[in-house]
């Protein structure tokens, strides 16, 4: 039945843009909190004729007993969404969990607005480059390595450009082949390589681990947060973070956890053995006996994360003009001094 349900849905051809799927979360979230039920809700927004198809194959989805999450994934919505709703399996923190997910995928749209604006020129530029490198290479340096063959010195400057325009060129499709063998490479064989060996390979990877351990941290204490409303011990919720698929390190990590729970130790010191699990989460479990309080904790500090990945990504963003711009102003130097150089070795031999 899910794989009849998936090959049905994903054909369609009505997938709704982030934009839109961002609506259709914020006024579902606002119906639930005006008291609707999630199917009369849907039945709402289907009167939206942008939102109608997509409402409609949701309802269709859920009357067949799976969850939001699942409905959502199967209707193409955006993976950061249905890996976030994921843990919300029931109504009953379905309202909170949509909100939360709401102002995570905003900020995300807002970080990619700011990315492709702040790339936009730097690929411009290259675009533009690209071709006057190929030009010059093929056409203005060999007519100057014909013009200056009588002067001494001149020619075998105009013969390094052209090797190191060459080798400039080498490096940049070997570099984007690798990429591409990488990521096909990763796509096979990702599912079935051991959750500890991934694991390893992240930690070798610099700033994508750093990434990686801010987004881990923030969903656990999330999600933790979520399901300590419900009045489960902390071995349930742990045992219901293993049964999600779409953060499958924090599922690797609960499972461990579980384990240990079962021989008698602390949870805050299970915590601090993962990698991928920043110091503070240790220090909450720690100095928190009392639920409402850990909840309340470790939601203040999922906020913080969100705002320390924000933080990073801004700063990241700012350094990418710059650098690229530096990076060409070199080239058209090293290209300027190159050709020009010979011209000042033929003016001092008149």
């Amino acid at each position: 039945m899910a794989s009849l349900l998936k090959r049905h849905f994903l054909t369609s051809k009505n997938e709704l843009t982030d934009e839109e799927q961002l609506r259709l979360l914020k006024r579902l979230h606002r119906l639930l909190e005006t008291g609707y039920p999630l199917i009369e809700a849907l039945e709402v927004i289907s009167w939206d004729k942008q939102l109608h198809y997509s409402a409609k194959e949701i309802m269709n989805i859920l009357t067949y007993g799976k969850s939001l999450d699942q409905a959502l994934q199967l209707t193409s919505f955006h993976p950061s969404i249905t890996s976030y709703l994921s843990f919300a399996k029931s109504n009953q923190n379905l309202q909170e969990n949509i909100k939360r997910c709401c102002d995570m995928f905003e900020r995300r749209q807002t970080y990619t607005r700011k990315f492709k604006h702040v790339i936009r020129y730097p690929v411009i530029l290259f675009i533009i480059f690209v071709p006057i490198l190929f030009v010059l290479k093929q056409a203005v340096i060999p007519s100057f390595i014909e013009l200056y063959k009588g002067t001494p010195g001149s020619s075998p400057i105009l013969v390094i450009s052209l090797w190191l325009i060459d080798l400039l060129g080498v490096l940049l499709i070997v570099l984007l082949l690798l990429i591409f063998v990488v990521a096909v490479f990763w796509k096979i064989y990702r599912h079935r390589l051991e959750m500890d060996k991934q694991i390893q390979l992240y930690e070798r990877i610099p700033f994508y681990r750093s990434y990686l351990r801010l987004q881990t941290s923030f969903m656990f204490a999330s999600q933790f947060s979520t399901l300590i409303k419900t009045g489960l011990s902390f071995k349930d919720i742990l045992e219901q973070m293993t049964k999600q698929k779409k953060q499958p390190i924090i599922s690797y990590y609960s499972s461990l956890m579980i384990n240990q729970l079962s021989e008698g130790r602390h949870l805050s010191t299970l915590l601090s053995q993962f990698r991928f699990l920043e110091k503070p989460l240790t220090d909450i479990f720690q100095k928190n006996n009392n639920t409402e309080t850990l909840e309340m904790d470790l939601m203040v500090y999922a906020e913080v994360l969100m705002e320390e990945t924000e933080r990073k990504i801004v700063r990241m963003m700012t350094y990418i003009q710059p650098v690229f711009f530096i990076i060409i102003g070199c080239f058209v130097l090293f290209i300027y001094l190159t050709l020009m150089w010979p011209m000042f070795q033929l003016i001092k031999t008149i």
